[in-house]
């Protein structure tokens, strides 16, 4: 497959590769808040464990910039690992608030305005469409929107999370849940505000006279406008494709491959059953749209001879060769059981830091030692 799908994002393995070596970690530092800046693009093949942060990092550090003007790109790409080192030691509980209650909580629901784009927030309402057609939102307009959902709406960030992880092509569960509850309040010292100026200026419009057009300290005492009041209980269906008879050669290993790792490069050389796992219980946990399921299908293509198997792990164990079942490490893999490969993380650094920049300061030391 060479051409790109209807969502704008490559689904060919040597295309993905290709825009690594196209980033600009200068002008991506210079612009990146901009909805026209340059970002990457690439979240949705590291989210889906085709590429990984350390591709990536490995890539800019063999440009030979000054790390001065790389530093920038290779911190915010560090937030990745950093939420997903917070899930790895916390498990479960990013799905609690994490530090402290978020505060001023009028409802555990959806805003209707947001759901349905119509906020009358031009650039959001807007930005969620752009969502629906193809699972993709810049992300400094993912913090306005869950600014708008959790801090002038009111309502509790987990819902709302629920409801963007389930569009966005590059959902990670530990950067969404955490980054939300980051914006919330739940995740950090305070809550995270941004009025109609902020959003004019980086996303290149000059609305006024809405109800994000105050000042900040207006901002935090403002209650909930009407067009916010309305909410609901959502409903995410997730529907995986049939189940399909595999074949498996019990003289080899098999590979599991599933939501987060579909890295085409993975033991790519061995002889193995190559299995991708849809487990209906995680998926019923953590469900996705239709037109994710089908991206994280085509990227499986890169994988020559996978499998699907659509059931829960317990299930495959009982089909598969007794010579191994190999996985890569992840903490939705928890379940598994069998031979654990570890990930390819940015840094040695790991373990719970109660904030970024405790973890960064780590980070740092190991570039510099480079």
């Amino acid at each position: 497959m060479t051409q790109e799908q209807n969502n704008g994002f490559a689904t060919e393995y040597r295309q993905i590769l290709s825009q690594i070596d196209r980033v600009d970690p200068v002008k991506y530092a210079k612009t990146r808040n901009f909805a026209d800046g340059a970002v990457t693009r690439l979240s949705p093949y590291v989210s889906r464990g085709v590429i990984s942060t350390r591709m990536i990092l490995e890539k800019i550090l063999g440009l030979g910039l000054a790390f001065d003007r790389t530093e920038k790109f290779i911190q915010e790409l560090a937030w990745r690992d950093y939420w997903q080192q917070i899930w790895v030691s916390k498990g479960d509980t990013i799905n609690s608030d994490l530090k402290q209650p978020q505060q001023d909580v009028a409802h555990q629901q959806m805003p209707l305005a947001l759901v349905n784009a119509a906020t009358g927030i031009n650039a959001i309402d807007e930005a969620i469409e752009e969502l629906y057609q193809s699972g993709y939102m810049h992300n400094h307009m993912r913090m306005y929107v869950a600014a708008v959902a959790c801090n002038i709406g009111k309502s509790h960030w987990r819902m709302p999370a629920q409801w963007m992880y389930y569009h966005l092509l590059d959902g990670d569960w530990a950067s969404n849940a955490l980054s939300w509850q980051w914006v919330a309040g739940s995740n950090a010292n305070k809550k995270y505000f941004a009025n109609q100026d902020n959003i004019n200026k980086y996303f290149h419009c000059n609305q006024k006279n809405t109800f994000l057009d105050r000042t900040y300290a207006e901002l935090v005492q403002i209650q909930a406008p009407p067009v916010l009041v309305h909410s609901l209980q959502l409903s995410l269906p997730c529907d995986l494709p049939d189940n399909r008879t595999i074949q498996l050669d019990p003289q080899l290993p098999t590979l599991v491959y599933n939501y987060y790792n579909l890295d085409p490069a993975w033991r790519q050389n061995e002889k193995a059953n190559r299995i991708l796992l849809l487990e209906p219980a995680l998926f019923n946990e953590y469900p996705v749209a239709p037109k994710n399921i089908d991206f994280m299908l085509k990227l499986a293509d890169n994988i020559p001879g996978i499998q699907l198997f659509c059931g829960e792990f317990e299930q495959l164990q009982k089909l598969a060769s007794p010579v191994a079942i190999i996985y890569k490490e992840h903490p939705l893999n928890r379940h598994y059981k069998g031979q654990q490969d570890p990930r390819e993380w940015m840094f040695q650094v790991q373990g719970y830091f109660p904030s970024f920049f405790a973890f960064w300061k780590h980070c740092k030391k190991e570039i510099k030692a480079w």
